[in-house]
């Protein structure tokens, strides 16, 4: 028997999200500024040769076993699993021979649940791609990865969303995104140490304690776009050059200047579409705001999910104090370097 284990991180987005969503990059080039954190998915995959080709999936996050005994059985909604099941039919290939009639065993779970706005439902299906690589000793690139899980969440799944999220996951730690209708082009950013330091001190990571459906947000955002609404279309245009514009100031060291550049990313992304923002969110930002703090934004779609918050270096305690009295959940996290990780492990059979 192989066990293989993938473990991919999760995102916070600062600006430009919404720029990855089509047809936006397709016709005008998007551009998003993220990073990864200490918060992750998990997959582990055991393969037990000859079991007779069916899958058992199970689920930590939703309390949830399913066996599979056919690749027929993929196409049956089960639910909470439906999103891991689009992963099965693109990754459980017939033409894998001696692989395809191995039994399977997966487990699943993930530091923050699907609805948070940290990207938890892209990056669980980049840690599948990546154990169904290890399994498959696929020689794919985090390019590779990347594209593969956005086939199966966005096409195979259908559900709704940009780019960012996995390649995020598949790369891993501060980059600068580029994307267009002929490719996806990632720019690691070189921060200095010092700069780095002092970003994840005045950074803030905030639950509002409402989670948020981005399928419908992003359908509403991209027929407002479609429909070239003067409002979404130069407020995704503004989205586009704050990323630009954050990006050169972080990698000139002016933390100042790029939390002041989230507050304006915030404003203009609540014009994307109705339902980013509503009044339990627009109360945490101004508790946050009144206590110091200089920008934030949601790091997801909108409509709830976490907070990301910028401080000025003193009143980092006053405003987690503001916003923990407002009924928020303050939570700390470190910024990943590193991407999609895979390591076998060896059984004790």
């Amino acid at each position: 028997m192989r066990i293989l284990r993938s473990k991919a991180p999760l995102r916070i987005s600062f600006a430009g999200g919404g720029t990855d969503v089509s047809p936006y990059p397709e016709e005008k080039g998007g551009a998003v500024l993220n990073c990864t954190i200490d918060r992750y998915a998990y997959a582990t995959l055991e393969a037990i040769p000859g079991g007779g080709g069916g899958v058992e999936v199970e689920s930590l996050d939703y309390n949830v076993t399913v066996n599979f005994e056919k690749a027929s059985d993929f196409l049956e909604p089960t639910g909470d699993l439906d999103l891991v099941q689009a992963a099965l039919r693109v990754l459980r290939r017939p033409q894998d021979g001696a692989a395809a009639a191995d039994a399977l065993k997966l487990f699943l779970h993930s530091d923050a649940p699907p609805g948070t706005g940290l990207g938890s439902s892209s990056t669980m299906v980049v840690a599948l791609v990546g154990a169904f690589q290890q399994y498959l000793k696929e020689p794919w690139t985090a390019y590779d990865i990347a594209e593969l899980a956005y086939e199966i969440e966005r096409r195979e799944f259908g559900m709704k969303g940009g780019r960012q999220d996995m390649y995020a996951a598949a790369f891993g730690g501060f980059n600068f995104m580029e994307f267009n209708a002929q490719r996806t082009v990632v720019n690691p950013l070189k921060i200095r140490p010092e700069v780095l330091n002092e970003l994840a001190y005045r950074l803030l990571l905030c639950y509002t304690g409402t989670s948020h459906y981005s399928n419908d947000i992003i359908e509403r955002q991209q027929r407002s776009y479609s429909e070239k609404r003067s409002g979404t279309v130069e407020a995704l245009d503004a989205t586009k050059q704050l990323a630009i514009d954050m990006k050169n100031e972080l990698l000139r060291g002016n933390l100042d200047e790029m939390g002041r550049l989230l507050d304006e990313g915030w404003q203009f992304k609540k014009r994307f579409t109705d339902g980013i923002t509503n009044d339990r969110i627009d109360a945490f930002y101004a508790k946050a705001r009144d206590a110091g703090a200089l920008g934030g934004k949601l790091v997801g779609a909108g409509g709830g999910g976490y907070l990301l918050l910028f401080c000025d270096f003193a009143r980092r305690a006053k405003v987690a104090k503001a916003v923990q009295l407002a009924g928020g959940r303050v939570e700390g996290f470190s910024l990943e370097p590193e991407g999609l990780q895979t390591w076998s492990v060896r059984s004790a059979g």
